[in-house]
């Protein structure tokens, strides 16, 4: 019984590799006695028998033998070890495709790229292809990536990252529309001071880019029966104060529950956006609630006002127009389909349209574009950086007047 226990307990330790010399010299007995007696039978257990062999490893290698001489139809030894090296070739051919692949956005025609960038692709990919691969093929020696592991930062490096953080920041608080110019502004606001060319090149490492104006629909329809009013403005959009020049237009938006228009009134002074309104049919109603919502925000008088638009029908309607009357406003129509005689309104809808409905759409209800558009326009109006005014930020209608850029800057 304690024979058994030790047996059982014993470490039985895997089998050792035949040598080279006893496969060949069991193969060639057996070839040797097949060729005396005239037959196979019972050859190869005898030969495995008198060499302390396994009957089954000796037959394979009677076998092979056989496949390598060309007596059995297979692949031989030398076949397969050749089709073992095109695999392998083939292997670190479509390895070096896929990093040479991987590596085309900066391996470009002419200089080399800096270290950084070759560390940082080495660092993205070294699990997946390994460091010395990646480093022969992009010819960087892998010493010089280890070192630069361990090199401390440079100063600009540290600059670099530091500003790359502020720069997402202002991109991500400013609906992610602004481009290097206004992040420059704002950061040297904030009193952070940077070069702009230094915020466009982190910008294009950060993958981020200013939003983009794309075509727009025309929504104007004009009535030829309808009295108009003459075009007093001109193309001429600046004015001397507040309340002296408003600019009136509405836009369309697609949402999942139908189309949704949007309409503005837009001070020309400050470039204050004073009344809007969205709603699901563009009748007169949409333009008039965004103009009674500018005459209630401005909460006085409008007798030195002068209110522009389009030729649409829902501006020179017999309801609008006797509003903006009753208010004591004077108005203003552009020519038909000319959207230079309105060009402050279609820049600022074109604004609407590229910074908010396309970049964070697409929209299910019209309520959610609504509580949406109220946003951005709070956005607009108190923190969205506006060059046609001097880089300045807009302020309460009593701090106007100290706008030393104000009017000066057409659109």
């Amino acid at each position: 019984m304690e024979n058994l226990i030790l047996w059982e307990n014993k470490t039985v330790s895997a089998p050792k590799k035949y040598p080279d010399e006893l496969r060949e010299r069991a193969v060639r007995l057996v070839f040797e006695i097949r060729r005396e007696r005239g037959s196979s039978h019972g050859v190869i257990p005898e030969v495995a028998a008198r060499l302390g062999i396994g009957d089954q490893s000796l037959r394979a290698w009677v076998k092979q033998a056989e496949i390598d001489d060309g007596d059995r139809p297979c692949t031989s030894t030398a076949d397969a070890q050749r089709i073992a090296e095109l695999e392998r070739e083939n292997r670190e051919l479509r390895r070096s495709n896929e990093i040479l692949k991987a590596a085309s956005g900066f391996l470009r025609a002419g200089a080399r790229p800096a270290t950084t960038t070759l560390v940082e692709f080495i660092d993205g990919h070294k699990n997946e292809f390994g460091v010395e691969p990646i480093c022969r093929e992009l010819q960087v020696a892998p010493s010089t990536y280890y070192a630069a592991l361990t090199r401390p930062e440079s100063p600009r490096s540290v600059r670099d990252a530091e500003l790359m953080r502020e720069i997402r920041r202002v991109y991500e608080e400013n609906y992610c529309v602004y481009g290097a110019r206004k992040i420059w502004n704002q950061l040297n606001r904030e009193g952070i001071e940077v070069a702009r060319c230094t915020v466009e090149r982190l910008m294009g490492r950060l993958g981020i880019s200013g939003a983009v104006r794309g075509k727009t629909r025309r929504t104007t329809v004009a009535d030829p029966s309808a009295q108009r009013a003459p075009d007093l403005v001109k193309r001429d959009f600046t004015a001397v104060a507040p309340n002296r020049l408003w600019v009136a237009d509405f836009t369309y938006c697609a949402t999942w529950a139908g189309t949704v228009y949007t309409a503005f009134v837009i001070d020309v002074y400050s470039r204050r956006i004073v009344g809007w309104r969205t709603a699901t049919s563009m009748t007169t109603d949409l333009p008039l609630d965004a103009l009674e919502m500018a005459i209630w925000a401005r909460n006085d008088r409008l007798d030195n006002l002068v209110h522009h638009s389009d030729r649409g029908t829902q501006y020179t309607s017999i309801r609008y127009t006797e509003r903006l009357i009753e208010a004591g406003a004077v108005c203003s129509v552009g020519t038909t389909g000319d959207s230079y005689d309105n060009a402050l309104a279609e820049s600022a809808i074109g604004l609407y349209k590229t910074e908010l409905v396309r970049r964070k759409g697409p929209w299910k209800t019209v309520d959610e574009l609504e509580i949406a558009t109220l946003e951005w326009v709070d956005w607009y109006n108190h923190r969205r950086i506006h060059t046609s005014i001097g880089n300045v930020l807009r302020h309460d209608q009593r701090d106007r007047d100290a706008m030393p850029y104000a009017g000066r800057f057409p659109s």
